[in-house]
């Protein structure tokens, strides 16, 4: 009797691992988010890409800057100005802020560019997780396993751990990530000492960082720091906190 031929078993035990594959990665990325809820990282995939795309260009003195803050360490005016100006719906949604993805699609649609509707918690995990690209299919590919990272997030965090991350990974200047190493470069002063103004000038950058100035801002910054200032108070000032999870 003849024996089964090996390339039907190699092919089988390929396609085996195939199957696995998704189930490998759904339960290797839920022990990522599991661990990062207690542990502060000590870089992002952000971070990283920034840091080879400055030596890819030859900047070999380049170098990013980041020093973790808890969140009690950091002046609270910084967090409330990032959720009044990226985020006003962060304590209610489940990580998608659905009404206003609608509201940016019609706008789009009638040719109006408006900003996206990305959510805090989606920020987090594209700074965290993933890497940045041009092509299309890359951008969709980045889209799913953003939304992925967002769920789990959402899933295995409390809200002030979203904010508390988001306020140290944030990209505020050209390779200045977090609250600390901005409020360093721009003030130097530490982050528990930032002014109401001065948070508000921080947010007002996002999400452009490279492209507008939090230190020396122009008129643009200047009006949405202002504007900033106005929905911190709208949204309840520090108050607003004490009422995330």
């Amino acid at each position: 009797m003849s024996q089964p031929s090996s390339p039907p078993r190699r092919l089988r035990r390929w396609l085996r691992w195939l199957v696995a594959l998704p189930f490998l990665f759904a339960a290797a990325s839920a022990l990522q988010v599991a661990v990062l809820r207690f542990v502060d990282p000590p870089f992002t995939a952000f971070m990283a890409g920034r840091q080879l795309e400055a030596w890819g260009q030859g900047e070999w003195r380049f170098g990013v800057s980041y020093q973790w803050r808890d969140l009690d360490r950091i002046a609270p005016s910084l967090p409330l100005s990032m959720v009044a100006a990226e985020d006003q719906n962060f304590a209610d949604h489940h990580g998608f802020d659905l009404p206003a993805i609608q509201k940016a699609r019609a706008s789009n649609a009638k040719g109006r560019k408006v900003r996206g509707a990305s959510t805090i918690s989606q920020q987090v995990a594209k700074n965290l997780f993933l890497w940045q690209g041009q092509s299309r299919a890359s951008r969709w590919l980045r889209k799913g396993f953003e939304a992925w990272y967002t769920l789990l997030i959402e899933l295995m965090w409390p809200k002030t751990r979203i904010l508390e991350v988001y306020a140290n990974v944030a990209e505020l200047g050209d390779g200045v990530y977090g609250a600390q190493a901005a409020a360093r470069r721009y003030w130097g002063k530490d982050a528990s000492r930032l002014t109401p103004a001065e948070s508000a000038r921080l947010a007002a950058v996002l999400p452009s960082p490279r492209r507008y100035d939090a230190r020396d801002p122009g008129p643009y910054v200047q009006r949405r720091a202002r504007w900033i200032q106005r929905q911190v108070q709208q949204i309840g000032g520090t108050d607003y906190l004490q009422t995330l999870d």
